[in-house]
């Protein structure tokens, strides 16, 4: 019969793993968003993956995803691009589904 120790184990080996997983669905729906922005202000390949990086980054200036939204709309603001608060958030919940969706089914490949 297993200790609570090894229950307790179980429990937090199952909490890094879940937050590992969240961390990488945030970070791939980022980088997905930063693909996104960038064809919208015509970026070329080379540029478009420097800036999605540059998206996933500025996720580490703040605890939530207003820093991401902050980072994107200011820079298609800047760039002239025509574009709402509410397009911009909604893609960015639109991608998270991708984002977890990718993640899941590359958790499900051996």
């Amino acid at each position: 019969m297993p200790t609570f120790d090894d229950r307790e184990k179980a429990h937090e080996a199952k909490w890094a793993h879940d937050h590992a997983i969240s961390f990488k669905i945030t970070a791939r729906r980022n980088k997905l968003l930063g693909h996104w922005a960038a064809a919208l202000m015509t970026l070329d390949d080379g540029a478009a993956e420097v800036y999605a990086k540059e998206v996933v980054k500025s996720d580490f200036e703040e605890t939530g995803e207003e820093d991401v939204y902050r980072k994107v709309m200011g820079d298609l603001q800047t760039q002239g691009v025509d574009i709402s608060e509410h397009r911009v958030r909604r893609e960015m919940a639109d991608l998270m589904d991708v984002a977890r969706q990718q993640i899941m089914d590359e958790q499900k490949t051996p």
